[in-house]
């Protein structure tokens, strides 16, 4: 029988992104809910961008953003502080083999989004784009 090895270039499967997508919805509601007991959470809004399951669904990557991203790096640290705590609600609310180790991390997603756009709000991005779709314009 030949041995299944994870190969990263076609990416993630089915399965973790639906587990990624899962853990998600509960790490929000986790944190919407207040359910994390840390005076450094207390009045902080946290958006949950993205999960990233490892292939065996033991560890899963947790994009967090906090509202305004002020004090990101003090949230992080208190998120993967009490990422037992998130860890035991994952499990109460999902029926999975084994429970992920959580790590929080900084989404830098909006940070891209907003790169991206200044880089296309430059005039000569603008020109060579209106050359090859004029109608876009």
């Amino acid at each position: 029988m030949a041995k299944r090895k994870f190969d990263s270039s076609k990416g993630p499967s089915q399965r973790q992104l639906r587990v990624g997508e899962l853990i998600r919805r509960v790490v929000s509601e986790v944190l919407l809910r207040g359910d994390i007991h840390d005076p450094e959470l207390a009045h902080v809004s946290v958006t949950v961008g993205e999960v990233r399951a490892t292939p065996d669904l033991r560890q899963a990557l947790v994009f967090v953003l906090p509202l305004g991203g002020q004090n990101a790096d003090v949230v992080i640290e208190a998120l993967n502080r009490n990422k037992s705590e998130v860890r035991r609600a994952v499990n109460k609310e999902l029926s999975l083999k084994y429970s992920p180790e959580l790590k929080f991390m900084y989404d830098q997603t909006f940070d891209q989004m907003d790169e991206t756009r200044r880089l296309l709000e430059q005039e000569n991005v603008r020109r060579d784009t209106a050359k090859r779709y004029p109608d876009q314009e």
